[in-house]
């Protein structure tokens, strides 16, 4: 038997860090929902007890370093599954891109194997499985729409955001989340974003409370780091997006479109210096 399991990306609409913690993480505060850009994952029992994984993608790591192998080990090594399993991962979301490619899959091989081996895990535990592998995997493990707190792993489901087109453009950079946080002072930040009035906008429904209220504190970390990441920025708000943001600790940075005819001449323009951009749908 063969199981299939979508991987979406996330956005962060907010992302605020409130301070540093003893253990070393950062104290966050997310509003997270996933848009429709997504690896697809395919799950197949084998009679030896190994994990093997493919891909059509040549930049991915397919042993102990991918994240849907740990996922498989720990699930297999929790519940004593003496069974194999056979991953193929169909990659379509980019690499070290803020996008949570990794953890979603971690997150589709979590819900995968719970079907293919009958284990009956609710998803809750699912989610506590998840925090193991990584900060975003439990909200992967959920996916819709929540407010993130703890280190990511504590979640708050809440409404999903109205029906926009989400325009995506990936720089050719990868950027380490380790400096990025290692380089905020999270204990010096004067200003915050509002996560109040980004839940209140959604709640409402409004498209424009959305936009206004976007904000990321890790945003002038990675922009002075990658100027590129910036002037991506400034051509995504130039072209006309209604909103623009970078996602997670970037470099891919998002813009909210409301209306579909703005599209090819944001995609085009992007296009013109950046290989990877995608026009997408929010996931609702």
């Amino acid at each position: 038997m063969k199981i299939y399991e979508k991987a979406p990306a996330k956005i962060n609409l907010l992302l605020d860090v409130l301070r540093k913690r003893e253990d070393g993480f950062h104290e966050v505060e997310m509003i997270m929902t996933m848009v429709d850009l997504a690896d697809r994952l395919e799950l197949e029992e084998l009679p030896r007890d190994t994990i093997i994984i493919s891909s059509q993608a040549g930049y991915i790591p397919l042993d102990e370093k991918n994240l849907a192998f740990q996922a498989a080990r720990l699930i297999k090594e929790r519940y004593d599954v003496r069974k194999g399993v056979y991953i193929h991962l169909d990659k379509k979301i980019p690499v070290a891109a803020g996008l949570a490619g990794g953890s979603s899959d971690a997150a589709a091989a979590l819900r995968g194997l719970n079907r293919l081996w009958q284990l009956n895990i609710p998803e809750d535990e699912l989610c506590r499985l998840g925090a193991e592998l990584g900060s975003d995997v439990p909200f992967c493990v959920t996916g819709g729409t929540a407010i993130a707190t703890g280190r990511g792993e504590k979640l708050e489901r809440i409404s999903n955001p109205p029906q926009c087109w989400v325009v995506l453009a990936k720089p050719p950079i990868n950027v380490s989340t380790a400096d990025v946080y290692g380089k905020l002072r999270a204990n010096e930040l004067r200003e915050h974003p509002s996560t109040a009035d980004m839940v209140s906008a959604i709640e409402r429904g409004s498209f424009s409370d959305i936009c206004t209220g976007l904000g990321n504190v890790l945003e002038n970390v990675t922009l002075d780091l990658y100027p590129e990441v910036l002037q991506l920025k400034e051509s995504m708000q130039k072209l006309g997006a209604d909103g623009v943001l970078m996602s997670g600790s970037g470099p891919t940075v998002f813009g909210l479109v409301s209306k579909e005819a703005k599209l090819p001449r944001i995609y085009n323009g992007l296009r013109g210096f950046c290989k990877e951009v995608y026009v997408v749908r929010m996931l609702t």
